[in-house]
């Protein structure tokens, strides 16, 4: 009779998990849903109302050209490719970059492997107060191999695969931080 006893208990046990599991079903809501838990815009018509502002740097240097990157996913990831609604948010995004030699060669003294890094600053303002909703920072670190002494031009290209990268990483990390913000307001 004890194995009796045993079974009861489980099958209780079972029973409140799942009756526990049902009623916090209902207090699910998907982040990139078509509409809110309240029945107010989805995720995807309050990201496209981002209006992402030029990110500056100096022209001519490899920062331009990774700003324009940065910019370019960002307004791809908050858009999904479509056209932009009218603003409701400004975003500001200031980049600064980094590279760092991590293996160097003992003999010639010119660097194997390199990481570069991208640190992101931004700011979210409400166009409608015209206060600003929220200020942040986010990073990426990405490395690339040198191959070789010969191969002159694969550092070039090393370094622009991982430019490209960690733009890709930092519009990323901006649309999941901005998303947060939209569904929780913090």
């Amino acid at each position: 009779m004890w194995w009796l006893e045993n079974s009861a208990r489980r099958i209780a046990r079972l029973g409140l998990a799942l009756t526990i599991a049902g009623l916090a079903a209902g207090c699910f809501q998907p982040l990139y849903g078509e509409r809110s838990a309240t029945g107010g815009p989805g995720m995807r018509t309050a990201m496209s109302g981002v209006e992402v502002l030029p990110i500056f740097a100096p022209n001519g240097t490899p920062l331009a050209r990774i700003a324009v990157e940065t910019r370019n996913n960002l307004l791809f990831e908050l858009t999904g490719g479509s056209g932009s609604t009218s603003p409701t948010h400004k975003l500001d995004v200031k980049l600064s970059s980094t590279t760092l030699s991590v293996i160097v060669d003992i003999n010639t003294a010119r660097p194997d492997i390199e990481n570069y890094g991208l640190d992101a600053t931004y700011t979210l303002v409400d166009l409608a107060s015209g206060r600003t909703v929220l200020t942040s920072q986010t990073f990426a670190r990405v490395s690339y191999d040198i191959p070789g002494q010969q191969q002159r031009f694969a550092r070039a290209r090393g370094l622009r695969d991982a430019e490209n990268r960690a733009a890709k990483v930092i519009a990323d990390q901006i649309k999941q931080r901005l998303a947060s913000y939209f569904v929780a307001g913090t």
